[in-house]
């Protein structure tokens, strides 16, 4: 139906549904009078950046290890699928729905907040590739593109986090690598397993360089790089 949510009938067109997007949600349910079609619809039309379809076609699902009713989301970043299993929900509402694909929408570069956070930590991926930029600022879209483009050649190795630097929320997380707003912008990484952090030394942020600073990680280069925000600055 025009209103309701897109149907798919068989595992390719799932796939192709999985691949069409970064972040996509596809309810495994019986029929459109299942429990949880109505939620997911509304839910879908709220969450308008995560395309949404239904797959009634139970053969189809053991193919995504789906058994029973759940609403699943897909994304590229880490290669993951997030399920929500119906049976042990015992109220869905369409709120609850619209947090569930909020706080997992990670994408190849994912503005960070409280609600993203949580899919952040809770990833598989425990490194971050850090962008730190002031919103409004001339650089802040063409680099959030940038490092946006280059995220997909790590996939499941960062994630790509972009961090306002002109919120105060986020003044922490600046001070946790030794960074003030008036020095963006700057990249930095975060090892959540070895809780260590380094900064990208100042200059061009550029594919280049930042790939590099990425490599160099994987290749264990960094461990012997002094960390980020060890010393308290000290201004005259």
């Amino acid at each position: 139906t025009e209103s309701g949510l897109q149907k798919l009938d068989d595992t390719e067109a799932v796939k192709a549904f999985i691949d069409s997007a970064e972040v996509v949600v596809i309810g495994f349910l019986e029929n459109e009078e299942s429990f949880g079609y109505k939620e997911l619809l509304e839910a879908s039309q709220k969450v308008d950046l995560v395309p949404a379809a239904i797959c009634t076609v139970k053969e189809v699902w053991a193919d995504f290890s789906i058994s029973s009713g759940t609403i699943s989301l897909f994304r590229k970043v880490d290669n993951h699928q997030e399920n929500l299993v119906l049976d042990e929900v015992k109220t869905l509402k369409s709120d609850g729905l619209v947090n569930f694909l909020s706080t997992n929408e990670l994408r190849y570069i994912t503005e960070y907040n409280q609600v993203t956070a949580v899919g952040l930590f809770n990833s598989e991926v425990k490194t971050h590739l850090v962008l730190f930029a002031n919103r409004g600022s001339k650089e802040y879209n063409e680099l959030k593109e940038r490092l946006g483009a280059l995220a997909p050649e790590f996939t499941g190795k960062f994630l790509f986090v972009l961090i306002n630097g002109g919120v105060k929320s986020n003044f922490k997380s600046l001070n946790y690598f030794g960074l003030k707003s008036t020095d963006l912008p700057r990249v930095g990484l975060y090892d959540k397993d070895s809780d260590m952090k380094w900064l990208l030394p100042e200059g061009e942020i550029s594919t280049e360089r930042v790939r590099d600073f990425c490599q160099s990680f994987l290749k264990g280069e960094l461990k012997d790089v002094k960390q980020a925000g060890e010393e308290p600055k000290t201004e005259l």
